[in-house]
């Protein structure tokens, strides 16, 4: 269905994200600090690390920024203690919705999370409830008109489990996450440019959602989204964003 293009969902999530850029720079500050924390202060030999680097860098945040934030990972400078948790639960239509926070207050962050699942016509649920419904891979996505055999040579030598060819032209390719560092760099060496390119939870179906279905769960994105502790959603669902 030409309203459920996944390229279109992914353009409009992306202009959402660029709308809110003054939040980037403090949710990309604590994956570095935790991503330091958790392996070491040193991008080349941590791939969780290296990734949230060049997050920051392609956002143009300042270097002494991502310094000051790895240090406070390694624990060279004093900073907050943040720990990670992950909420499951149900939004508009039955789709699912998985809510990544890094937090230095768990409580005051459940409250926050429950309140917008409950303002927002949603149900959070147990810790497993949906995770099933999401696979965790790499998932590097090209525009419309990218060449699909160039795409594919250079994805499944580097160790891509899936090239697959949208409906609307675009391309979705499928790695395991310990692949991802392998697989951009085929493809930056074969010159291609992907427009999304992420360690992601990526929903092994679609829930497509139209009309006021649609503008109640952007609703509930947005709600989640915008809170401080969020640093990502991830959801079944498919607006139609038209």
């Amino acid at each position: 269905m030409a309203g459920h293009s996944k390229w279109a969902n992914i353009q409009h999530r992306k202009g959402r994200q660029d709308e809110k850029r003054g939040r980037i720079f403090s949710r990309l500050a604590k994956e570095i600090t935790v991503a330091a924390k958790m392996g070491g202060g040193d991008p080349n030999f941590n791939p969780r690390l290296r990734l949230a680097v060049d997050k920051a860098k392609a956002v143009n945040m300042p270097a002494e920024n991502i310094e000051r934030a790895i240090k406070k990972g390694t624990g060279e400078l004093e900073g907050i203690s943040y720990e990670e948790i992950r909420y499951e639960g149900y939004g508009v239509g039955g789709a699912a919705v998985i809510v990544d926070c890094v937090t230095d207050n768990r409580t005051r962050t459940a409250a926050e999370i429950r309140h917008a699942f409950a303002k927002n016509g949603g149900n959070l649920g147990q810790d497993g409830s949906v995770a099933f419904l999401f696979r965790h891979c790499g998932l590097f996505v090209f525009a419309p008109g990218t060449s699909e055999e160039k795409v594919m040579e250079a994805a499944l030598d580097a160790g891509a489990e899936d090239v697959l060819a949208d409906q609307d032209g675009s391309i979705e390719v499928v790695c395991p996450p310990g692949a991802f560092e392998a697989v951009r760099k085929a493809f930056q060496g074969a010159g291609l440019v992907p427009e999304y390119a992420e360690v992601t939870m990526k929903a092994l179906n679609d829930a497509a959602l139209e009309g006021e279905e649609a503008a109640r769960m952007q609703r509930l994105l947005d709600a989640l989204e915008n809170l401080d502790d969020v640093q990502e959603v991830y959801t079944t669902a498919s607006l139609d964003n038209g």
